[in-house]
């Protein structure tokens, strides 16, 4: 859905009118239309009359654009994460530059990699399911309409064989070496647990040439608990690197810096609520501004600048706390809309469509913080 922060446009205050096909007009006497302006306003034809008017955005946006390239440059301080299969990269951003680092241990992506192989061996075999739902536990969970759009394929075909084994031999190597990798024994025993069981469910698979949900939610239950182990092992992981940056950062900018530390979270969309690394740098900030200071940027996909997407983002926020209040001074649910993440139209148009009024502006997320603000996390 198209919302105010989306329709604002991102072109530079030069081409900006250019770009959308019309140039913004000379600007008119402030005093009323005299009879002779009336006479030319009446000479001009209505798409002149439209381009004029439309010229008036142009021109806004165009204003608005230039206020927010220049105010990235003197954005500080800020803290950039890059969500990713390590764990995440962080980016401090300072008036003196940038530096950036992937804090976290490997055995976050190890304990992960290994505890993503049910979701592997799925990924092949589900378009060849069968388009019915079986006698299971979790059945009324599954939406016939979206088990049809999976599984697309022939559930009589065996074309699901061949991919399958080359996905077994990436897992039989890893599980020969696993012993080497030199994990927590407890970590090397779970990912043992979870190879073998996989192994067992492929050759088993093979060997009959069919396979159904059944079959497969056996396989994928038995190993719950071991990937549960894999998962506190990467919290372990990414809490311990996450906290120790934050720290060093700390230290680095000052403390009455960091009580201004703004701190943008790219993510996907699939992830954006309670994010993982939003869930550990809140605690870390100043308490008093986490709840408009922590930005979750969710996405479709990784941006080719991720800097720069954060950074563009982030201003287009600050100078929109700021002219909301100057901008409508006698509306401050108007004032929170243009702050937040409602269009400014979402109000009306509910009146219009017989809603129940007003709608209610949603605040920026609170969480349960410490009260001195400080970091690490207290158990």
């Amino acid at each position: 859905m198209a919302t105010r922060r989306g329709f604002i446009g991102s072109a530079s205050g030069i081409s900006t009118a250019a770009l959308l096909g019309y140039s913004a007009s000379p600007s008119a006497a402030d005093s009323p239309l005299t009879d002779t302006a009336s006479a030319a306003a009446a000479s001009v034809t209505q798409q002149q009359a439209k381009d004029s008017i439309f010229a008036v955005n142009a021109g806004m946006r165009s204003n608005y654009a230039t206020l927010k390239a220049e105010l990235v440059k003197h954005l500080s301080p800020v803290i950039v994460v890059q969500n990713d299969a390590k764990g995440g990269r962080f980016t401090l951003v300072t008036a003196s530059g940038q530096e950036s680092v992937n804090p976290v241990a490997e055995t976050f992506e190890l304990a992960k990699s290994i505890a993503h192989v049910p979701l592997g061996c799925f990924s092949v075999i589900a378009s060849y399911l069968a388009d019915k739902i079986p006698n299971l536990p979790n059945a009324d969970r599954i939406d016939p309409h979206d088990l049809l759009l999976v599984a697309f394929n022939d559930d009589k075909s065996t074309a699901w064989i061949e991919p399958l084994q080359a996905y077994a031999a990436t897992l039989t190597t890893a599980r020969r070496n696993l012993p080497a990798a030199g994990l927590p024994a407890a970590l090397t025993t779970s990912c043992g647990n979870i190879l073998d069981a996989a192994l067992k469910f492929i050759n088993a698979s093979v060997q009959a040439k069919v396979f159904d949900m059944k079959s497969f939610e056996d396989f994928s239950g038995s190993v719950y608990p071991d990937i549960r182990v894999n998962m506190e092992h990467a919290a372990q992981a990414q809490i311990k690197g996450v906290q120790d940056t934050m720290k060093t950062w700390r230290a680095k900018v000052g403390e009455a810096a960091w009580a201004d530390l703004y701190c943008v979270v790219l993510s996907q969309w699939t992830t954006s609520v309670l994010n993982q690394n939003t869930i550990i740098i809140k605690d870390c900030m100043n308490a008093a501004k986490v709840a408009t200071h922590l930005i979750d940027l969710p996405g479709l996909e990784t941006p080719k600048d991720p800097i720069f997407t954060a950074l563009d983002n982030l201003a287009r926020i600050v100078q929109d706390n700021i002219a909301a209040e100057m901008v409508f001074p006698k509306d401050t649910k108007v004032a929170d809309a243009l702050k937040g993440k409602e269009d400014l139209l979402s109000d009306e148009i509910l009146i219009q469509l017989g809603g129940s009024g007003a709608a209610t502006t949603q605040s920026a997320p609170t969480y349960n913080t410490l009260s001195e603000g400080m970091c690490p996390v207290r158990k």
